[in-house]
């Protein structure tokens, strides 16, 4: 019963930073919990920062910081589940844990989605100044068999 609340504990603690002390006392081999919490803590706290901040994040840094969150919640998850019982993690942070990664996911999704948008749009934006340098002719100013500039023909005119 005292692993449980102190495993417990130390979950709800590791958003505040005092994790470290409660988490001594876990079974051998849980210790990868507590990495991976950090982990997703220092992540959290970027976003944090990056959000507060004058400058926001472009859609490439929110999608690739994003993927790193997702990532960590896939291996904390990943860990928790099959470490459920030695390490004795209570089913409702399992479960918090799953909602929350399934919102970090979603946000990924849509910031990931803005990219390709982003990417598509100015790709189109390229193609129309290409079109606008080489005019209105359709060979582009110049000989569409040879390649060459348009030719006057010669001889007797």
């Amino acid at each position: 019963m005292r692993r449980y609340a102190t495993l417990k504990l130390a979950a709800a603690l590791a958003g505040i930073g005092l994790a470290q002390p409660v988490l001594a006392q876990t079974p051998s081999g849980c210790e990868n919990m507590q990495k991976y919490l950090q982990e997703r803590q220092s992540i959290v706290q970027s976003l944090n920062t990056a959000s507060k901040a004058k400058r926001k994040l472009t859609p490439q840094q929110a999608c690739s910081t994003l993927g790193k969150l997702v990532n960590n919640g896939n291996e904390t998850l990943k860990f928790a589940t099959a470490n459920q019982d030695w390490c004795q993690i209570p089913p409702s942070f399992i479960e918090g844990m799953k909602a929350d990664n399934e919102k970090a996911s979603t946000i990924r999704g849509q910031a990931c989605n803005a990219v390709k948008q982003q990417a598509a749009i100015q790709r189109r934006a390229q193609r129309q100044a290409q079109q606008q340098q080489q005019g209105a002719n359709p060979f582009g100013g110049s000989d569409s068999v040879t390649g060459g500039p348009m030719r006057v023909p010669q001889g007797a005119l």
